[in-house]
């Protein structure tokens, strides 16, 4: 469980383990999608700032991978 302790120095200890985050394009450009792994509820989205720029992870939280299907249709189209 992440811990947010000692109170003041700014700084997460561990990872948040029951949440997850992916990519997302908004608008054309790309953002982060957090969500909870158990419920598979999406929870919060980061913006980018400006158009056609990427937004910033969220902090300690797990990036889900790529499925595998998803790799091997791209590993097919480039060769």
């Amino acid at each position: 469980m992440a811990v947010n302790k000692p109170t003041g120095d700014n700084a997460r200890k561990g990872a948040v383990k029951k949440r997850s985050q992916t990519k997302t394009t908004i608008g054309g450009a790309l953002g982060w999608t957090k969500r909870d792994r158990s419920s598979g509820e999406f929870m919060a989205v980061k913006k980018p700032r400006k158009a056609k720029k990427a937004a910033k992870k969220f902090k300690g939280v797990r990036v889900e991978k790529k499925s595998a299907k998803k790799m091997k249709a791209k590993k097919t189209v480039r060769r």
